[in-house]
């Protein structure tokens, strides 16, 4: 019996099926994504009840940072956005190691070494386009020319957890670095809100290009929105939608089994279904999405970018004259 708590105020007291196993899940995931998740792992495990509550990463966070100060964490799973947010639940003490076999069908950048984690999709940004734009870009350096002064929109770090990741990735590439940054604004570059409010500017033509994760551009063009996507060449940065084991499960069967699915080939096949790449090598792409051996991801330390969160948020609105 699937209980999506989707209230976070209210948790449902309902039956559980007689000698089922519970696990309890927390997850930033949209409900249809996350409805379908649950619906596929316990079809592959019908002796475990989940319960799940779905909500924005930083509203799960602050719920979960009060439940652990309260001492009564409440998810045995946790399925969020970011590695980042992950990272620091780990350094915290608050996620379990666990060393999943399904892990070498992954890219060692994909999990934690310790196993606090691991990525379940990649959900890179790159650069969306207005199909009616005077150029097609191929870099991330392209947005930077004289030429595309005041053509560029893109989310903020300020707004956007993604957009964030993405700031800490390209002003840590020797190539770019916060001279990149510095010379999207000297070229007035708009920096405000969310991947949405981004998407719509270049999609009705306000601004022919701009900063976007990739499934949002991808299925508008296949839709039959008037824009179309680059996978920049020098390579892309990227979120992960991660799971992870809370502290309180470790050890948990039930639990392992969870972030097993995740991983395995039927659980990378649900992501293609649900319309993002895969993480897990030798997986396809969905259709219109290039191949993971097609992509190039750029180097990123979610440790570093943690400890440069507040550095990067204050550098960021000094340079874009925000705050």
């Amino acid at each position: 019996m699937l209980r999506p708590l989707l209230s976070l105020s209210v948790a449902l007291a309902l039956p559980v099926a007689a000698g089922a196993e519970t696990l309890t899940l927390y997850t930033s995931q949209p409900n249809a994504d996350a409805q379908s998740t649950v619906d596929a792992f316990m079809a592959a495990n019908p002796e475990v009840d989940v319960e799940w509550v779905r909500d924005g990463t930083t509203n799960l966070m602050a719920r979960l940072q009060t439940e652990i100060a309260a001492g009564d964490p409440q998810p045995d799973i946790l399925l969020i956005a970011d590695t980042v947010t992950l990272e620091g639940l780990a350094q915290d003490g608050h996620l379990a190691a666990y060393r999943s076999p399904e892990a070498e069908a992954y890219d060692a950048a994909l999990y934690s070494a310790d196993g606090y984690y691991y990525s379940t999709k990649l959900i890179t940004t790159g650069i969306v386009y207005n199909t009616g734009a005077a150029e097609v870009p191929t870099s991330w350096a392209d947005l930077a020319k004289p030429e595309m002064a005041g053509m560029v929109a893109m989310p903020s770090p300020l707004y956007s957890g993604a957009a964030l990741i993405h700031l800490a990735t390209l002003t840590g590439d020797a190539e770019l670095g916060w001279d990149y940054y510095q010379s999207l604004a000297a070229n007035d570059a708009r920096a405000e809100g969310g991947n949405g409010g981004t998407f719509k500017a270049v999609a009705a033509g306000e601004k022919p290009y701009g900063v976007l994760v990739d499934f949002m551009a991808l299925r508008a063009k296949a839709d039959g929105s008037p824009v179309d996507f680059v996978f920049p060449e020098e390579g892309v940065s990227y979120v992960t939608e991660p799971v992870a084991i809370m502290k309180k499960a470790e050890g948990n069967a039930t639990a392992e089994k969870f972030v097993d699915f995740l991983l395995s080939e039927d659980g990378q096949q649900l992501v293609v279904e649900q319309g993002y790449i895969p993480a897990r090598n030798g997986i396809d792409s969905p259709e219109g999405f290039p191949s993971r051996d097609e992509i190039t991801l750029m180097a990123f330390d979610p440790a570093k970018a943690l400890a440069d969160t507040d550095a990067n948020k204050d550098r960021f609105a000094e340079v874009f004259g925000v705050e």
